[in-house]
């Protein structure tokens, strides 16, 4: 491969073993809203869903960063290593509606100190989850001390 061709990646996926799937299927499609793009099934009752999850980011933290992101989000509650986050447009409501769908209630929605509402729960399929509302566009924080980009 050239030097001067980058790869292409055309989509991130998170592939999560479920083993209550109808309660994971409940949780992420229907209380979430994530729409059901294909679905498979195989031998010895093997399935698969494939659900959309919109646009698609690798967060990479550093311990210093995931443990101030703790505070921050949750009290310091340690999060796993890996934590999936959600953007929705109602934080408080999503989280309510999650709790009820089955989540448990790590820490509440609260604003953060980069502008959005933010959420915690521990989710079916052996997930903890941020719900997170944008409060002003990336534009905005981009300019203040400490956003930006690395390069």
């Amino acid at each position: 491969m050239s030097e001067s061709v980058r790869p292409v990646v055309r989509q991130l996926r998170l592939v999560v073993e479920a083993e209550d799937f109808e309660a994971a299927l409940a949780f992420y499609r229907d209380a979430l809203g994530l729409p059901e793009q294909a679905a498979f099934t195989g031998d010895g009752d093997a399935r698969v869903v494939i659900l959309d999850a919109g646009r698609a980011t690798l967060e990479l933290a550093n311990p210093a960063q995931k443990r101030m992101i703790d505070a921050v989000e949750a009290e310091g509650r340690p999060s796993p290593r890996i934590r999936v986050a959600f953007e929705v447009d109602d934080a408080a409501g999503s989280t309510d509606r999650l709790v009820r769908a089955g989540g448990e209630l790590v820490a509440a929605p609260r604003e953060t100190p980069w502008r959005s509402l933010n959420a915690r729960l521990d989710a079916p399929a052996g997930l903890q989850v941020t719900l997170f509302q944008e409060l002003e566009p990336i534009e905005e924080r981009m300019r203040r001390d400490g956003f930006g980009t690395s390069s």
